[in-house]
């Protein structure tokens, strides 16, 4: 199983967002929608042994936590629309700090990136990081920031954790998930 987690610092953590209006209504929700996307999709198929957890810290709080599995999730298409409005359906549930199923696969819960940190070992995705590719062994839980950096309190939640990167540039979230994944899938079929 690999975990990706990405924090989502201005995402909306109610559901009164509008789907036509991911960027703005939703507080960049639609960088997330990217990142679930990327996490998932293949080519007429979807990855199968992935959970991505979005971590949304944005309006009006507290924070929560949509969990999507992909071995179990249905109506996920590829298009960022459609998966704003699965990810919408989630945020406007009444939750506790247990996962709750919204729809096949995907589950919200109260609790943010302090709570998520304690219950995996994650490794930091940044670009100032050790080269990826120079590692013996991939761990199975990745967590990387949206379009924002880590604040100075998130970072203080992971200090500690080793910090891996795909590469010597920022890239958007979406496009370090895929190149991760394909470094994966090339240590899978060797």
């Amino acid at each position: 199983m690999i975990r990706i987690a990405v924090v989502g610092h201005l995402a909306r953590t109610q559901g009164d967002f509008n789907v036509n209006d991911l960027p703005g209504s939703g507080g960049r929700m639609d960088v997330l929608c990217r990142c679930v996307n990327s996490s998932f999709f293949l080519s007429h198929d979807l990855r199968r042994d992935v959970e991505c957890y979005l971590v949304l810290c944005g309006e009006p709080g507290p924070d929560k936590t949509i969990r999507i599995s992909g071995g179990d999730v249905r109506h996920l298409n590829p298009d960022e629309r459609s998966t704003g409005a699965l990810l919408k359906r989630a945020l406007a549930l009444p939750v506790g700090t247990s996962f709750r199923e919204a729809s096949p696969g995907i589950a919200v819960r109260y609790g943010g990136l302090a709570e998520l940190a304690a219950e995996f070992s994650f490794v930091l995705l940044d670009e100032t990081g050790r080269e990826i590719r120079d590692e013996p062994e991939l761990p199975g839980a990745f967590l990387l920031s949206d379009h924002l950096n880590l604040t100075d309190a998130e970072r203080g939640i992971l200090s500690g954790l080793p910090s891996y990167s795909v590469g010597p540039l920022s890239l958007h979230a979406d496009h370090a998930i895929t190149i991760l994944l394909n470094e994966v899938d090339r240590r899978r079929s060797t």
